[in-house]
């Protein structure tokens, strides 16, 4: 029986130790591909086209408001009128009738001055992944500025390098991992998805594009 139970403790020692090396590798192939890219001063932003907001549930409870998003809006409506970009596309889940990220995030940004004809709306960006490819594949965005918080922008530059696009991050305000430590977890194991997600080759969003189309590059009016 000790015998077993030596195998059985080196079994999973080894099973825990490659585990622990996939995730330290994943980290660092996100680390290495967003290094120098995501930015929170705004002077080091380079200007594009498109600003792509990533998006999150408004609320975390009734009336109770969801810093992440919140902090998101902030980015985004700052990047906006800093003339860093001139449109903005707003993915997200917008696939139930009473829940639309989306439309909320659109609601909100044209409360904050920013134009409805400068607001794009990507309905089914349903994961990162999604987001930041329907952005080039559907609105022909292959240069754009993802607007998160750091964490999960350097997951979203890590994406579309991998797909060949040229990604930078507009970082929003950070927040506290004893404030939402779920999310904080959330993104280490999304990493390693991330990861998987652009070693499969041909690997398509949740919901397959349509042919792509470039929107109109004229300035909207401000």
């Amino acid at each position: 029986m000790r015998r077993v139970a030596r195998i059985l403790g080196r079994v999973v020692a080894l099973a825990v130790g490659a585990i622990v090396l996939l995730w330290l590798g994943c980290e660092a192939a996100v680390e290495a591909a967003a290094w120098g890219r995501c930015h929170s001063r705004l002077e080091e932003v380079p200007a594009r086209e498109f600003g792509l907001v990533l998006g999150t549930s408004k609320f975390v409870a009734p009336g109770r408001i969801n810093l992440h998003y919140q902090y998101r809006i902030d980015a985004a409506v700052e990047l906006y009128h800093a003339g860093k970009v001139r449109r903005l596309i707003v993915s997200g889940n917008g696939a139930g009738p009473h829940y639309n990220e989306p439309r909320m995030m659109r609601e909100d940004l044209e409360a904050r001055g920013v134009p409805a004809g400068a607001i794009v709306a990507d309905e089914a960006g349903l994961r990162t992944f999604d987001s930041v490819v329907r952005a080039a594949e559907v609105f022909g965005a292959r240069d754009f500025i993802v607007v998160s918080q750091r964490s999960h922008n350097e997951r979203a530059v890590f994406i579309g390098r991998a797909r060949g696009l040229d990604v930078h991050g507009w970082n929003a305000r950070r927040v506290g991992v004893w404030t939402d430590p779920r999310t904080a977890l959330r993104e280490r194991l999304a990493r390693v998805r991330a990861v998987l997600d652009v070693l499969i080759p041909g690997k398509q969003p949740t919901i397959s594009p349509p042919p792509p189309k470039t929107l109109s590059s004229a300035r909207p009016s401000r």
